[in-house]
């Protein structure tokens, strides 16, 4: 789908996941609102609130790298 965005993270163990869902939507937005000024007069906020965090299993880290490199051609 080209309206979402695949990540693969790793993070402090005392970060929330909601919170680093949220610091990368904000860091974002702040980065895309100043290279496109067009964006600075659309809706309040260029994200949804909604996210999605998985976990994989016993999948390798290599699988996952795979998976998220297959969707970005």
């Amino acid at each position: 789908m080209p309206d979402h965005v695949h990540l693969f993270v790793e993070s402090d163990p005392r970060r929330c996941v909601a919170e680093i869902a949220a610091r990368f939507k904000g860091f974002t937005s702040h980065v895309l609102r100043e290279e496109f000024n067009f964006l600075r007069s659309r809706l309040p906020t260029l994200w949804s609130r909604s996210y999605l965090a998985a976990t994989v299993g016993s999948v390798t880290e290599t699988a996952v790298r795979k998976y998220i490199e297959v969707r970005l051609d």
